[in-house]
């Protein structure tokens, strides 16, 4: 029994047996226009601005190799072939730069996809011309990948696959912009009526009335007030922006929504406020400050690493747990995990303080200060400069170079005898 397989749009009829994904999946617009995942990422940016903050930040972070020691004890390993992999994926491309691609692919299309070349390394593979191929909706037994001169079929074993939650198939995301479908589509509609309102010299819209008794019109006469009318009120007359003369009695009369009342910056306001919670991002970080404070933008920069990218991270590491690190010898107790605590770490002050703390003394020479302003060494410059209130020796506290209570009182007792005699 054929069965259709369709996101947003009716792309083709497959037999069961070889079920696969349409090419990336696409919306219908209001106007009957349908654009796929790519071309609303490139077009609208509201989209863009959520998905590149998402993609940059992860990015920017680090990925570490650490082997687990015991429950309570880990050390991180610098030679291990995975770590040596991540960092330069292939000769092409940086490590940033595939980090990157991978999340902006989970973000746009619910699905990111890594082919294991050996001659290369890690290859990034566009989701849209990817099909996962099986004989049921749970397990994945090949991915094919069509190219311009045809196609090649890559088994699962040779691929990565990150992928959403989809309900209605296992094997393959759902992109959030599915469910964004009626707020992108009215964000494009009031795109192409603002376009449109420029590129006619944003003209008042509206109509010209004649009274009952005005003269009949000749053709001549029609053809030279339009003419007119057009030149003053068009984007390219040379007298755009002028002053009308209307003949015969006219008036005119508006038939346009302006822009105060089509709200058009709430609404753009609006859609962008609707991306960022699609991808459970505080308003804030993507430059919605209506309500924002130094405080408040501080603690959502801390929520945004724990609660926002913390999943992301997670999923991103396990996946890499089970597709990529068994394929190495000596991966025994070996696990990855994203450098988070570099963002963590909170400014200069903090740190500084932080440190501080912990050490319960100063912990920088005065030559490692002056090396991070540019300055040149001192002699002496390479010894601690302790005040004279922070203990050292390992003394917890002043009594503990007091004399013992015995040897107090027995001084004080010759002091006393003294004074008597």
């Amino acid at each position: 029994m054929p069965f259709v397989f369709s996101q947003g749009v009716l792309e083709s009829v497959h037999q069961y047996q070889t079920a696969t994904i349409p090419v990336g999946g696409s919306i219908m617009l209001a106007d009957g226009l349908a654009q796929d995942y790519a071309t609303i990422w490139r077009t609208q940016p509201q989209v863009r601005t959520v998905v590149s903050f998402l993609a940059r930040n992860i990015a920017q972070l680090g990925i570490h190799v650490y082997r687990r020691m015991s429950d309570v004890d880990r050390v991180r390993i610098t030679d291990h072939p995975v770590g040596d992999l991540l960092s330069k994926p292939n000769p092409f491309t940086t490590r940033y730069r595939l980090i990157e691609a991978l999340v902006s692919d989970l973000a746009i299309y619910d699905n990111a996809i890594l082919a294991k070349v050996d001659t290369l390394g890690l290859v990034r593979l566009d989701p849209r011309y990817v099909t996962p191929i099986s004989a049921n909706q749970f397990t994945v037994e090949t991915y094919r990948y069509r190219g311009t001169t045809g196609y090649r079929d890559l088994p699962a074993e040779q691929v990565i696959h990150f992928r959403g939650y989809n309900p209605e198939d296992g094997r393959w995301g759902c992109s959030p912009m599915e469910t964004l479908r009626r707020t992108l589509s009215e964000e494009y509609q009031a795109g192409q009526y603002r376009e449109q309102l420029w590129r006619n010299g944003a003209r008042l819209m509206g109509y010209l009335k004649r009274p009952l008794d005005a003269p009949e019109w000749g053709e001549a006469a029609r053809d030279r007030f339009r003419r007119s009318w057009q030149a003053q009120y068009t984007g390219t007359g040379a007298k755009a922006g002028g002053t009308p003369i209307l003949e015969d009695g006219m008036d005119f009369v508006p038939a346009s929504v302006t822009p105060e009342a089509a709200q058009y910056i709430e609404a753009r306001r609006l859609t962008r406020e609707e991306v960022a919670a699609a991808y459970h991002i505080p308003l804030p970080m993507v430059g919605i400050l209506d309500h924002a404070t130094f405080s408040n933008i501080q603690e959502q920069h801390k929520n945004l690493y724990q609660d926002t990218l913390g999943p992301w991270l997670t999923m991103m590491t396990e996946e890499l747990h089970l597709q990529l690190l068994g394929d190495f010898e000596d991966s025994q107790d070996v696990y990855l995990e994203f450098n988070l605590a570099e963002k963590l770490r909170g400014s200069f002050e903090e740190q500084a303080a932080q440190l501080q703390t912990a050490t319960g003394a100063p912990w920088m020479t005065r030559n490692e200060a002056r090396a991070r302003v540019n300055l040149p060494q001192l002699d002496g410059g390479d010894e601690l400069v302790t005040p004279l209130n922070v203990l050292t020796g390992g003394q917890a506290s002043p009594t503990d170079s007091a004399p013992e209570p015995k040897t107090v009182l027995a001084t004080a007792m010759r002091l006393l005898e003294g004074v008597a005699g």
